[in-house]
Formats: structure tokens, sequence, C-alpha cells
């Protein structure tokens, strides 16, 4: 039977494992799947009359899978709804906020922005609600931290949302105070993604669909065809997920992405067990569960197994959010009932933990019926528990741009000694430990190239620093970021058999770029443009 059509090129990296070069071969396409790959002169026995989309000497690969991204946020903060901005100072994120607003009509509603962080501030000291409180004296504010962990607001925003000074926080994190115990205005991990969930509540789903739709869009011109949504918030209805705009962009035909959809992991197991009932096409899937162990270094709430370099107070070694027994059972009951689990772990305590409760849970209970046990970031890991990874099953899901956030940061906060050993990507691979890379958005932007670039160099997506790269003994080949930017993503949600390389048999997710990603100088990598991405066979941006 003919295929529906060919794609040919000079330089096709299949991205199958122990093949690391680029060849020219012909692909040939048929509902959706990927039917035949064979060489580049064998075109015309192959097409049998289909027609064939040579793409010359484009760089054609298998499509990049974002393994973590927070799409609600993604979507919103570039989208007319909200805004986002960094600063260099508390005033001027106010004064950014300032102008903004004056474009959005005051009726009562909520100022939404994304970006801040102190650390990166001049002079670096946390911000207060009284700043706010100038400049919007009535007006409700949600300003959200560019790592997603804290959010700041001011006193009508607290009232808005209920909160006294006599309120107690959720579980998993804390309200900041002054001297006299007022409140300050700062909410921080669990609490704050509690609060900031009730805050863009106020959106309808018809906005959230089309802020959604244009996003993907987005992301489909970088070469992304497939994305993990991942829970936010350890309190279930606040994890941020909202499946049901996804089912309205699917029922619409607006879904251009593949979506995998990780809700927060309770001892209620019903939220997935009602998703995986429900969402059964190749689109749009719900392979497990999240959890969270612990939060930030850069906040001193990543649980660490020796103190901080700069401790807040004797014996500071951050905390896990869950208990580790809680965190265990947890894993456990859903184990059982063939759930996998991707646990945030950022400190080398919480990375160690985490390790042992999968590894107890794959020896009872074997590997998950979909998808692989995950532990998301693992910035900060001991030696000695790389190979562990590996022998407990669990992937590991990073995010390269995280390397170059704040490169003082780790040794300020940790120490050279732990700064080091950080983010050893390079060591997880030759330890035969399975990666899947993505960025957090929007912790970082989506920008796929900027995910290559960092993964390679370990220099910063903008002024290229440090030269040489931080510590560089943990790069990794260019083969080996675009495996783990495509298969890797496929392994964490169980598909490796049907997505992430090209071979027969697989969904047809591709794209094509005017750059030899292989073989391109580094600094061309963030210059490299997407001429087309498919999906399912159908291309949804670029040239035809």
């Amino acid at each position: 039977m003919a295929p529906d059509y060919v794609i040919t090129s000079e330089h096709v990296f299949a991205g199958v494992p122990d093949c690391d070069e680029v060849r020219p071969l012909a692909v040939a396409v048929r509902d959706g799947r990927i039917v035949a790959v064979v060489p580049r002169a064998d075109t015309a026995a192959l097409a049998h009359g289909a027609p064939v989309r040579d793409w010359g000497d484009a760089f054609v690969c298998p499509g990049f899978h974002d393994a973590h991204q927070h799409v609600f946020h993604a979507a919103l903060f570039p989208s007319h709804l909200a805004c986002e901005y960094a600063g260099t100072s508390e005033d001027e994120c106010v004064a950014h906020l300032r102008t903004w607003a004056a474009r959005r009509p005051d009726d009562g509603s909520w100022l939404v922005c994304h970006g801040w962080r102190e650390g990166l501030w001049t002079p670096p000291i946390t911000p207060t609600r009284a700043s706010l409180d100038r400049a919007f004296p009535h007006r409700p504010v949600a300003m959200y931290s560019g790592d997603a962990h804290t959010l700041w607001t001011n006193t009508a925003g607290l009232e808005t949302l209920g909160i006294t000074d006599d309120t107690v926080p959720p579980t998993g994190g804390s309200f900041d105070r002054d001297t006299e115990g007022r409140l300050t205005g700062v909410i921080r991990e669990a609490p704050g993604m509690v609060y900031v969930a009730r805050v863009l509540s106020s959106f309808s789903t018809e906005q959230l669909c089309g802020i959604y739709r244009d996003y993907f869009r987005r992301l489909n011109a970088m070469g992304i065809t497939s994305v993990c949504d991942m829970a936010l918030s350890t309190v279930p209805g606040a994890d941020g997920i909202n499946p049901q705009v996804y089912e309205a962009l699917e029922a619409s035909g607006n879904l251009s992405v593949r979506a995998h959809l990780f809700p927060c992991l309770s001892d209620d197991q019903s939220n997935l067990e009602e998703l995986q009932a429900r969402l059964t096409g190749p689109r749009l899937r719900a392979p497990g569960f999240k959890q969270f162990f612990d939060g930030v270094s850069s906040q001193h709430t990543a649980w660490c197994a020796q103190p901080y370099e700069n401790p807040r107070f004797p014996g500071d070694v951050g905390r896990p959010t869950v208990a580790p027994e809680r965190m265990r059972q947890l894993v456990l009951s859903a184990a059982a009932r063939g759930h996998a689990v991707r646990i945030h772990a950022i400190g080398d305590a919480a990375v160690h933990e985490a390790i042992g409760i999968f590894d107890e849970a794959h020896r009872r209970y074997g590997p998950p019926s979909r998808g692989r046990n995950t532990l998301e970031h693992v910035e900060d890991i001991q030696p000695n528990d790389i190979a562990r990874l590996r022998e407990a099953h669990v992937l590991a899901s990073v995010q390269p741009p995280h390397v170059t956030i704040d490169l003082a940061q780790p040794a300020r906060d940790l120490g050279e000694w732990r700064a080091r050993r950080m983010w050893p990507f390079a060591e997880m691979l030759a330890a035969g430990v399975c990666l899947a890379l993505g960025t957090d958005v929007p912790v970082v932007p989506p920008t796929s190239t900027d995910v290559l670039y960092t993964a390679v160099t370990r220099q910063t997506p903008v002024g290229h620093e440090p030269e040489g790269g931080w510590y560089p003994q943990h790069r990794i080949t260019r083969a080996q970021a675009l495996r783990a930017y495509s298969l890797g993503g496929a392994q964490a949600v169980g598909r490796e058999r049907e997505l992430g390389s090209l071979e027969p048999g697989k969904l047809a997710d591709l794209c094509a770029w005017d750059t030899n990603l292989l073989a391109c100088d580094d600094d061309r990598i963030q210059r490299a443009r997407c001429l087309a991405c498919i999906v399912a066979g159908e291309q949804v941006t670029g040239r035809p």
C-alpha cells in the first residue's frame, strides 16, 4: 500500500539508540504513522507514486518532548491576561506592573505577573506588600516568582484571599512576617501555590482555551510535539492541570501537541484514574502522578544532607515538604495500583530518600503499568546515588537551562564542594540512567534551542558564560541531548514504542531545521530555525 507521502533529506537524525549520525533517508508516512525508513536513494520505490516532500539538506529529527512544563502558567504569562517580568529590583517590578496595569480596565479583577527573583535583584532583598500597596491600594495583585515557589501580594490581595495575621498556612510552606509578626505579603512553597491557584481560577475555560491554543502553536514553531504538564501544587484541585481545557481543544481539533497530564498524588487516587478512563486517545493521556519532596536551594527549602553554606539558622538543611514516611506510603500505594509517580527532588537528601522509596516500590510491585517512576530536577545528587538511580529503574527528568539561571547561586548557598557535582548529566548517562529533558516553564522559557545549547555547553543562553562552560565535565553530546529531548520524554510517559524516534510503526512526529544540529558551531544552535513541525503526520507549522 502506498504511503500518504514521503519526506526526504540528506541529513536525517532518526534518534535511535546507538546511532549518533545523520544519514540521507526517506521517511514514509501513512495514517499518521511512519511506515518505512529507507536510504534516500530508494525514495522512488518507497513512494509508489505518493507525493515526495524533498527537504534537501534540512536537518530532520524526531519532534521534541518537553518532559516538564506547567502549561497553565506557561500559556498565561506571555498572554494578554497577565504579564511576565523579572526586573532588577523590587521598585522596578512594581513600576513595570503599574505601566502594564494602565492598559487593563480596573474592574476589581486580579493583576497577575510572573518572573521576579530576589536573588538577582540589586539589592537582593525580599519584597513586601508595602511597595505594592503604594501603587495598588485597592486592586488585588499576585506577583508569582520566577522559580514558581513564592507568591508576593498586596494588602488588597491578602484580603481577597481571606488571609489575616491569624491565618494558619497550608502544610508545606509558610507566610513571611515582619519583626512584629505581621504578614509581609510573601507566601512560600505549598501555600503560595494554593493561593495562586485561587487567583488563577478566575479565568474562564473559554479564555484558557484561547491562550493554550496559541501557546501550543508557539511550541510547534520550536519543533516541540509533546509535553508533560506537571502538577504545581500538592493540594488536589489546585494543581493547575486543567484537563477540561485539553479536552475542549481536542474536541475542536485545536490540540496541536501530545499532552501528558500528571495530577497531584494523594490518598485518593481517583483524580488520576478518572482521567485515565477518559483520556485514551493518542494525543491526550494521563500517565501518572506528581509529588513534591522539597523546594528550591535558592530559598533554602531544598532538603540537604549537610547544612547550607550560608545557613539562616544553626543546622539549616532545608526541609522535606512531605515527611519521608508519608511519601513512602503515597508512592507504595500508587505502585500497588500500577501508577507511576514523578517526585520533585532538588536537594541531595530528598534525592537520596526518593531513590530508596522508588527502589522499594519496584522490588515490591514491579514497573508501573504506564510511564516511569521519575525524579524531577535532581539538581544535587550524591555521587553514589547516580548508580542507585539506574538500579532502582528511576528516570531523571532534568532541565538544562536551570543550570545557568544564576551561576553564583549554587556555591553561595550550597558551597563549592556541592556546586561542582550538580546537574551531572554526563555521569548519569554513562551510568545508564535514562534522561528526559525539559524546561519547567515558566521557570525558564520553553525555547527548545536553549535546552539543547545549555545541555551541550553548560553556558548561559544569553551572554554564553562562563567561557568553556560551568563545570564542563557534565556536558553531554549533541546526539545524547537530542535523544534525551525526544526518546527520553517518550520513556518518561511509557510511550517509547510509539514516540521519540523515527522508526517504522511509530507515530509521525518530526521536525525539520535549517541547521544541522549535530554538526554546527555551538553558537549556531540558538539561531537555528524550525522549518516545519509535523504531529501525527499533519504539518502544524512551517513550509509544506
